[in-house]
């Protein structure tokens, strides 16, 4: 993977790439944004929902690569472009969800309520710019940081961890612990939201060893009530570790370690707290629809590569507590 800092480092990323007519993909948020790309769609939805798919791959017709510029939606809309027509992908994060990293993706169905995944997109470069975080609302942040550090604590015990993505996991998560709350204070400090970037870097890059039972339950949420991903992380997370603790006590060890603490499910929920509620009722989650969300959580990849079996009156159980 390429990656680049700094918004002034994109034409010549992109003349590198002998990429000629990019096509921005991206949310009506960052629709101006000033940077020389051919072609613009700014039809990006929440949960990169499947019309918003269509419509961007209908806009990629006469472009030669994509520029996935803002959080996980705008990139994973790119992904699913990216699978279809085989074009590579530029990424521009503004948000720590990590997306960035990994060719596999999601895209929401709102008449099923299932978000689809897929794989195989073709990511080529991340450009990494300070600046376009530093008015990313505490909400998002802090959601999206927790995803981040979901990343982390579940790239540890899945059964593709690798030393590289361990180290990765590892460092990000000390440096998200840490930032994480100073950002919160102080919004508007470059300095610290770069600490935080880079931690969520980290965090990507660890994302390649996979995912577990607690991403499983965050997507199954989002594609049944589309609420969004990094909150239903901050959530599901702790649920998930503990769950995770009698077969997995020494790499959630190292995870305490890593975060300055003895205790990582009691540092994880202090900081899933910073990104508001922790039950899913204060989200409008019905009760009566948990049955429904384990069944689906429980069939995805990520809940296959737990380390721990996580079938669905397992992750019924979970969904409770969390409730």
């Amino acid at each position: 993977m390429i990656v680049r800092w700094g918004i002034s480092a994109f034409s010549r990323l992109i003349e590198d790439l002998s990429i000629e007519r990019p096509l921005l993909v991206t949310t009506r948020r960052w629709a101006d944004i000033d940077i020389p790309v051919v072609h613009r769609f700014d039809g990006v939805l929440p949960h990169a929902e499947i019309d918003g798919v269509h419509a961007a791959s209908d806009a990629a017709t006469s472009a030669d690569g994509l520029v996935a510029l803002g959080g996980g939606s705008a990139i994973d809309t790119a992904k699913a472009v990216s699978m279809a027509t085989g074009l590579r992908i530029v990424s521009i994060p503004t948000t720590y969800s990590g997306a960035e990293w990994t060719g596999s993706f999601g895209m929401r169905n709102p008449t099923t309520k299932i978000k689809e995944g897929g794989t195989g997109a073709k990511m080529t470069a991340i450009l990494y710019e300070t600046e376009l975080t530093l008015d990313l609302p505490g909400s998002e942040t802090a959601g999206t940081a927790l995803n981040a550090l979901a990343h982390c604590a579940e790239a540890l015990y899945v059964t593709d961890v690798t030393d590289e993505t361990a180290t990765d996991a590892l460092t990000g998560a000390g440096i998200i612990s840490s930032f994480l709350p100073i950002v919160l204070e102080s919004p508007r400090s470059a300095s610290d939201r770069r600490a935080l970037l880079v931690g969520a870097m980290h965090a990507g890059s660890a994302l390649r060893a996979g995912m577990g039972i607690g991403h499983a339950m965050a997507q199954a949420l989002g594609g049944h009530f589309g609420l969004a991903h990094g909150t239903m992380n901050a959530i599901c997370l702790p649920h998930a570790l503990r769950f995770n603790l009698p077969v997995a006590s020494g790499p959630i060890g190292s995870l305490a370690a890593a975060m300055g603490t003895d205790d990582a499910i009691e540092r994880v929920s202090e900081l899933a707290s910073l990104a508001g509620s922790t039950r899913l009722r204060d989200y409008g989650v019905r009760r009566e629809e948990l049955p429904a969300v384990a069944s689906a959580a429980a069939e995805r990849p990520a809940a296959k590569a737990n380390p721990r079996p996580a079938p669905p009156e397992a992750v019924l159980e979970l969904l409770e507590a969390a409730w």
